[in-house]
């Protein structure tokens, strides 16, 4: 029987790339997968699992059967964020190409039995705790979202305002009238999500629940609520990142040295 190819973290799968290693089908969706898996992100932190370390190991076997196995920073993450991540995983995998199953496996928490389990007959969160949970996911994700337009706001915004962009020119700008950057390319990424305005005709500050335009008077608020927004989810994200070091002695699958050391 061909063995799965593999990846996990602290160090590629397999030790030989002689002529006897597995076919190269598997291998290439074993890296697919991952690929997949750096689209899923952490729904509070708003980045990929990859880049967080919260992926321990990927394989896919010659057949087709993927097995994903994740790690969070602490035993009682909170477990609707955890369930979110789980069954984005398993969402994103499903969809590569060649693959015919998936397994994702939540490991070293305390609800990791009832989501594995949830997310893999993908009953939903409701159905997978019965009894405690209310309602679907839904509005979390969109809540989260619109707080990851407000930081990207700010991630925008800074650069122009210390280049000496006054606060009424950043009022009149458009999407199209900013410089392009990663940063910029993200805020667009956001808030197509939530179906708000994206394309270059967008204005650059609107309101993260309508999507109006933001007014002169309001300006000033809106740029603080951004301000503050962001430096709470980096501050967040760097705790996250200090608490799984302190946890697991290994990088995760995909995290570049840089953002191990969380770097930004």
């Amino acid at each position: 029987m061909t063995a799965p190819a593999t990846c996990r973290a602290g160090g590629p799968g397999g030790s030989s790339s002689r002529a006897s290693s597995p076919p190269a089908g598997p291998h290439d969706r074993a890296g697919q997968a991952l690929a997949a898996l750096a689209t899923v992100r952490d729904p509070e932190l708003d980045e990929p699992i990859t880049a967080l370390g919260f992926v321990t190991s990927c394989t896919v076997s010659a057949d087709g059967d993927a097995q994903v196995k994740l790690r969070l920073p602490t035993y009682f993450c909170a477990p609707n964020f955890a369930f979110l991540m789980v069954a984005d995983a398993y969402d994103a995998v499903s969809g590569v190409a060649g693959v015919r199953s998936t397994e994702v496996v939540l490991e070293d928490h305390f609800a990791s039995d009832a989501i594995n389990g949830g997310v893999a007959v993908q009953a939903g969160f409701v159905a997978t705790f019965d009894g405690e949970a209310v309602s679907e996911l839904h509005e979390l994700r969109a809540n989260f979202l619109r707080k990851a337009v407000l930081a990207g706001t700010d991630q925008v915004c800074r650069p122009l305002l210390a280049a000496g962009t006054s606060r009424a020119a950043l009022l009149a700008m458009t999407l199209g009238e900013v410089p392009a950057s990663a940063a910029l390319d993200r805020l667009r990424q956001r808030r197509a999500e939530l179906g708000l305005p994206a394309g270059p005709g967008a204005p650059l500050l609107i309101d993260p629940d309508t999507g109006a335009r933001i007014r002169e008077e309001a300006a000033p608020l809106h740029l603080r609520r951004a301000r503050s927004t962001r430096i709470s989810i980096e501050a967040n994200s760097s705790i996250c990142r200090g608490m799984l070091r302190h946890r697991y002695d290994s990088a995760g699958l995909g995290q570049a040295p840089e953002e191990e050391r969380g770097a930004q």
